[in-house]
């Protein structure tokens, strides 16, 4: 029997180190346009959204290992599709109007940020100042929109 552990163990060693040899792409793409919005606003995104939604990611140590680093960069990217304020002018107006109320939606419903980033991310839980910050913003945004449209 422990020889059998001591080859269950060299098995299950060879096969994490093996798996951190799997690439994972951790890029940060440059910055094309990014969104204009007033300094409260920025700083709330920046400490709450960005590492997902932008391409100024911060990758944590955990993003360099194995099988953490596969979750962590597909989350990333994954979230860079939906909504990326990096690449904000790739979305038209009325892009732009769905994604700020979409995303003040996710907030108010306490999607945004994932519970599981909060986990390991405490600074970026947001505080009820940070919410308030947050719907004004997207109440304005919308308004705005709303009257621009025909």
């Amino acid at each position: 029997m422990h020889k059998a552990w001591k080859i269950g163990l060299g098995t299950v060693a060879v096969l994490v180190v093996a798996m951190q040899l799997v690439p994972v792409d951790r890029n940060n793409p440059p910055v094309e346009e990014e969104i204009a919005v007033p300094d409260d606003v920025r700083a709330v995104l920046r400490a709450s959204c960005y590492d997902c939604h932008s391409n100024e990611t911060r990758w944590p140590w955990y993003a360099y290992v194995a099988p953490m680093s596969w979750m962590v960069s597909e989350h990333v990217h994954d979230a860079r599709r939906h909504l990326n304020f990096s690449t904000w002018n790739a979305y038209d107006a009325e892009e732009r109007a769905e994604l700020i109320e979409e995303s003040w939606e996710e907030v108010e419903d306490g999607g945004m940020p994932l519970p599981a980033y909060l986990r390991m991310h405490g600074d970026a839980v947001l505080t009820d100042a940070n919410r308030e910050i947050l719907r004004s913003w997207a109440t304005e945004a919308t308004e705005a929109t709303e009257a621009t449209e025909p």
